[in-house]
């Protein structure tokens, strides 16, 4: 018995499906097409008088760089609490020029305070306790002393009776066992002579030791107590050399620990320029090239009256926020304030040679440098390929892609959308 296939509907069908994705794929191409024609064409309504343009030259070519510097002093001396405390009264006034050793602020610190006097009672209890020692060392050798004397005179005494008592032994008058007793006493104060001689020498020895102990005890135990008196001292903080003290960051009553930075001091007179530069350019920048400050910055009330070459004398390699510090010293007529900003021109390359140039503009950031727009006189410009060389503050050199004479679009190309060719409207003369 055959059985009845229902037929399935078109869109279900393989061949419907084939043909529905390749007339997709065509619709996009064709609007991806045009999507890119558009943004291919010309422009439209484009006003030249809204532009910037500039003539190539060929003119004589040296590679600096423009840079911002601020001005610093030469030397500055930090200013840091030794002591920790409370500030009990600040004496001088921030950007005020004070004299070496003039109080600046003075500090509190009850907790060092009654140390330092604990200390010193400690201290003047072990000088006493010396005093006494060497009061007794004195007195041992006056007594060592005193028996010398009293063996030597006893010694004499015996030696006189005896001359006195023999005539009387031989003639009878006198005991010989009287005389024997004073001959042995004597015998006996000789030996106690010698002993005591010997003791006092060896005290002598013994003494002059402890004497120079008892000295060196003395001068450390003096040292120790001007230490105390002086970190006590150290609580009126005093400026260490004259000059100008700036960011002196100390209010009346507020904690400064020990080693707080308080503030610094500016030695007045000499006067050097930091900049930060691009880490791109720290392999070609060494110390002792050439810089010229802008007329600009010399025609400042408180700069030279004339552009002034510097020089570079430190670089510091250390690369922060992909950038690197360099300082160049200032002359010595500069009259410039700390903080001040500068723009000079650091020479990178002392040669010049005969180049293509073109004027810096905001062509260089929107095309990144590898194409410009080029004037065909026609009222269109047309977009080019260009290779660029080396740059300075004003300039930049053209290795190809343009010929000397040509007229480019130096403003913006924000709006040109990459566009291979541009339709200006020529109202106003270029």
């Amino acid at each position: 018995m055959d059985k009845i296939i229902a037929q399935q509907p078109i869109w279900r069908q393989p061949k419907f499906r084939l043909t529905a994705l390749a007339i997709a794929a065509v619709l996009f191409a064709g609007g991806s097409l045009w999507q890119w024609r558009a943004n291919a064409s010309p422009q439209a309504e484009l006003h030249i008088s809204s532009l910037q343009t500039a003539l190539v030259r060929s003119e004589n070519f040296s590679e600096n760089l423009q840079l911002r510097g601020v001005v610093l002093p030469q030397q500055t001396v930090f200013l840091d609490a030794i002591e920790g405390g409370r500030v009990e009264q600040r004496l001088a006034e921030p950007g005020t020029y004070v004299e070496a050793g003039q109080p600046l602020v003075q500090l509190t610190n009850t907790a060092l305070q009654l140390d330092f006097i604990s200390r010193e009672a400690q201290i003047s209890e072990q000088l006493s306790f010396l005093r006494t020692t060497e009061l007794a060392m004195a007195t041992t050798e006056l007594d060592l002393k005193q028996q010398v004397l009293d063996a030597s005179h006893a010694i004499r005494q015996l030696e006189r009776q005896i001359g006195f008592s023999k005539p009387l032994v031989d003639r009878g008058v006198l005991a010989k066992e009287q005389l024997r007793t004073m001959e042995e006493d004597l015998a006996f104060q000789r030996e106690k002579l010698q002993l005591s001689k010997q003791r006092q020498q060896q005290q002598l020895t013994v003494q002059q030791v402890q004497k120079k102990q008892l000295q060196d005890s003395v001068a450390m135990l003096s040292k120790n107590i001007e230490f105390a008196r002086q970190q006590l001292q150290n609580l009126l903080v005093r400026a260490p050399v004259s000059g100008y003290l700036s960011e002196f960051q100390v209010e009346p009553g507020e904690s400064k620990a020990p080693g707080t930075r308080l503030g610094q001091i500016d030695i007045p007179g000499r006067f050097k320029l930091q900049a930060q530069v691009d880490e791109f350019y720290l392999s070609r920048i060494q110390p002792g090239m050439s810089a010229t400050l802008q007329s600009s910055a010399a025609q400042s009330p408180a700069t030279p009256a004339n552009p002034q070459a510097i020089h570079i004398s430190r670089i510091d390699s250390r690369v922060v926020n992909n950038q690197f510090s360099v300082e160049l010293l200032l002359p010595e007529q500069f009259q410039g304030k700390r903080g001040q900003t500068l723009i000079f021109d650091l020479l990178l390359d002392k040669s010049s040679s005969q180049s293509l140039v073109l004027p810096r503009g905001a062509y260089l950031t929107d095309g990144g440098g590898q194409f410009v727009y080029v004037l065909d006189g026609s009222g269109k410009a047309t977009r080019r390929a260009v290779q660029l060389g080396r740059q300075s503050s004003q300039s930049v050199e053209i290795r190809t892609g343009l010929q000397a004479g040509e007229n480019v679009i130096i403003s913006s190309y924000r709006d040109f959308r990459q566009a291979d060719q541009l339709q200006l409207k020529t109202g106003n003369a270029l």
